[in-house]
């Protein structure tokens, strides 16, 4: 069966240094996979790579079983891409940034497919007509991820996804993403928090100086072991 994400002994490289290296992984229909790693590790990258923006130095990178590099209009068509810091247009408010955006993608959407997205990343009612520029950074992510939600696209690729949330907004978060794979949604994220990815994840890949050191799965309906992963993460970063 065709991953709906998936790399192949993948390098790349970047103003001249090698940031992935014979990296190979697949992402399952349904399936929360964590890439995690310290800075500089090439978890940022290997987005980029899957949405067509650094070409493989070898290897190959399959979005839906198509390679990225040979058709990456098909590639870029599946996915939604949620970047640490979105950017977003702070003299608009969170309905005309999701309008136009959405606008430019091709996709079409009034005003309670708007309220039902901003309702399920919990964006307050009162917030909703203002301008972005009064918003902290959390509210801008949760715009930014009702707009990912809104793209209806069956992958959702992460960086950094609750990079400033508060505790509360990120359990909300994590049940999203938990609810969405549920419906077959396959999701990618890249992520230096070890306790976000075990508490989310399926399975989570330990990264490394653009190499995958590690490997591990959550089993029998059980969160994977933090403590277990953790130390593997101290130990590699440390090596």
């Amino acid at each position: 069966m065709t991953s709906p994400l998936e790399t192949r002994s993948l390098s790349l490289n970047r103003e001249g240094n090698t940031v992935l290296d014979g990296v190979s992984f697949a992402v399952a229909k349904g399936e929360i996979f964590a890439l995690l790693g310290g800075n500089g590790a090439g978890k940022s990258s290997t987005l980029l790579a899957f949405l067509g923006f650094i070409q493989p130095a070898s290897g190959d990178i399959l979005v839906n079983g198509t390679s990225v590099t040979s058709d990456v209009v098909t590639a870029r068509s599946a996915i939604a891409y949620l970047p640490e810091a979105a950017s977003l247009y702070g003299h608009l408010t969170a309905y005309e940034n999701l309008d136009y955006f959405l606008d430019l993608a091709g996709k079409s959407a009034n005003k309670t497919d708007y309220d039902q997205a901003l309702d399920r990343v919990a964006l307050p009612d009162e917030a909703r007509s203002r301008r972005l520029q009064s918003y902290s950074k959390g509210m801008r992510q949760k715009t930014a991820i009702a707009l990912a939600l809104l793209r209806e696209t069956p992958i959702l690729l992460l960086d950094e996804p609750t990079s400033g949330l508060d505790p509360v907004a990120i359990d909300e978060f994590h049940d999203l993403v938990k609810n969405l794979a549920s419906a077959g949604q396959t999701i990618l994220m890249v992520t230096h928090d070890v306790y976000g990815a075990c508490q989310v994840a399926d399975r989570i890949g330990l990264l490394r100086r653009g190499q995958l050191v590690g490997s591990f799965s959550a089993e029998n309906g059980k969160r994977i072991d933090t403590e277990t992963v953790h130390a593997a993460f101290a130990e590699r970063e440390a090596a």
